[in-house]
């Protein structure tokens, strides 16, 4: 990563979750940590997330689900994002995330699963953890 530059990271509310209050907590929360977010908005298609973070050149492709669509989702971004050759960024995913989903969202590639209440510290913890 260049380290000349902030982290950059883009933040999507996958699919028909129309639920963004958390969403824009932690994306100001992330903006206040000193990195550079895009926030996509709501409903986007695993295509429009990929897009998203490819024209943003993000390192961190972040979503934030709390409509209990997330692994089906999940697992129909992964191979988009491999595709267009963003295999190599940090996939994280917050919300409503049962503790029963998040050994099969890291075996898709996801490092950081955050579930509803994490702290906003840990999050901008690991994001730096992460790409050092």
């Amino acid at each position: 990563m260049n380290t000349d530059r902030r982290i950059k990271i883009v933040l999507a509310k996958p699919g028909l979750d129309g639920h963004d209050q958390g969403a824009k907590v932690v994306a100001r929360a992330l903006l206040d940590a000193g990195f550079d977010v895009h926030y996509t908005g709501l409903r986007q298609s695993p295509e429009m997330v990929v897009e998203a973070a490819r024209r943003e050149n993000a390192d961190v492709i972040a979503l934030s689900s709390m409509a209990g669509a997330h692994l089906p989702f999940c697992q129909r971004l992964k191979p988009l994002l491999e595709q267009a050759g963003l295999g190599d960024r940090l996939w994280i995913i917050g919300g409503n995330i049962p503790v029963g989903d998040h050994d099969a969202l890291r075996a898709l590639g996801f490092k950081g699963v955050f579930a509803t209440g994490s702290k906003l510290d840990a999050i901008s913890d690991f994001i730096r953890e992460n790409l050092r």
